[in-house]
């Protein structure tokens, strides 16, 4: 176990300092979220105003969850970037030869990412509630509102993580990113559920990110949530692609 927690620790560092001491890594993981929250809570702010959208937090509360887990979700696919141009230089192709518990490995990429949406998440916080945003969630309430998150991040990671683990190039980057963009926003975006129309309304509907998004909201505006909805399907979501990136770590254990 402790080396195991050996490995994953020295790992988490030294991706964790390579992202706050890098700008190419760091400039992009901060600016975009602020980008789409500014762009979505102030640029569409009059969506709050059409007939049945009745957010009690307000349009700048409705659209911060949605960035949140966005940002999350992307600092995950991060992640399988990080992995991939590891292996193309070499480092965890040697890291795999010596560690002794390669599922360390892993974890260490996976905690960094939680580290790094951490880093995040505080940014949109102080930001959203700097430019006035309302609260109307107990603390519970915003606890479970940055556990979600966090799951979120870890679905997202073990999903990026699988992929490139089993392509071990960044030219994979796109199969990392495209279905996760793909499924966020065929999720109730700008307007609640309710509110859309069409095959949009049909897609969302089955959207997996759906519900999640929906809880979120309701975590930050203080309504009724159905925790059990929630965080059973994002901890569903999270343990399925948890044996998808292990089966993946196996591969490339497997190519040497």
């Amino acid at each position: 176990m402790s080396r195991f927690a050996d490995v994953a620790s020295a790992i988490a560092t030294r991706s964790t300092r390579r992202f706050l001491k890098n700008p190419q890594l760091l400039l992009p993981s901060l600016i975009f979220p602020l980008f789409f929250f500014v762009a979505f809570a102030g640029g569409l702010s009059n969506i709050g105003n059409v007939p049945g959208f009745d957010f009690p937090s307000g349009y700048t509360a409705f659209q911060f969850v949605f960035v949140l887990l966005q940002a999350s979700a992307f600092g995950g696919v991060f992640t399988g970037f990080g992995i991939a141009t590891d292996f193309e230089n070499g480092f965890a192709r040697r890291l795999m030869l010596a560690a002794p518990n390669r599922l360390g490995i892993l974890a260490g990429y996976t905690l960094a990412a939680l580290i790094r949406a951490a880093i995040v998440g505080a940014m949109l916080f102080a930001v959203a509630l700097a430019t006035g945003m309302r609260v109307t969630g107990d603390g519970v309430d915003l606890v479970g509102l940055l556990v979600l998150a966090a799951i979120v991040n870890l679905t997202a990671s073990f999903w990026a993580a699988g992929i490139a683990m089993r392509f071990r190039t960044i030219q994979a980057g796109p199969l990392m990113q495209m279905p996760v963009f793909i499924v966020l926003f065929l999720a109730p975006v700008y307007v609640p559920l309710s509110l859309l129309g069409g095959w949009v309304h049909a897609v969302a509907q089955v959207n997996p990110f759906t519900p999640l998004i929906e809880g979120g909201r309701d975590l930050i505006s203080g309504g009724t949530v159905d925790a059990g909805l929630i965080y059973g399907i994002s901890i569903a979501l999270a343990l399925a692609f948890l044996a998808w990136a292990i089966r993946g770590l196996r591969r490339a254990e497997r190519a040497g």
